[in-house]
């Protein structure tokens, strides 16, 4: 029963990651990064410092 949870709880972190990437312009399948150990934590970094493709060119957050 545990292991369905765990299982569950995965599927729904997924699904949660793959609606940020689509609505900040990156592809879904980004979200499987976050499976792999040390992978995932490159990916956090690069998506949270990188401009998104999403936002219009002339909109800076970092100015």
């Amino acid at each position: 029963m545990e292991y369905l949870l765990i299982f569950l709880f995965m599927l729904f972190t997924l699904w949660l990651g793959s609606k940020i990437l689509e609505k900040a312009g990156y592809p879904k399948y980004f979200v499987l990064c976050l499976l792999i150990p040390i992978l995932n934590i490159v990916m956090i970094w690069f998506f949270a410092f990188s401009k998104w493709p999403n936002l219009k060119p002339d909109i800076d957050l970092f100015e």
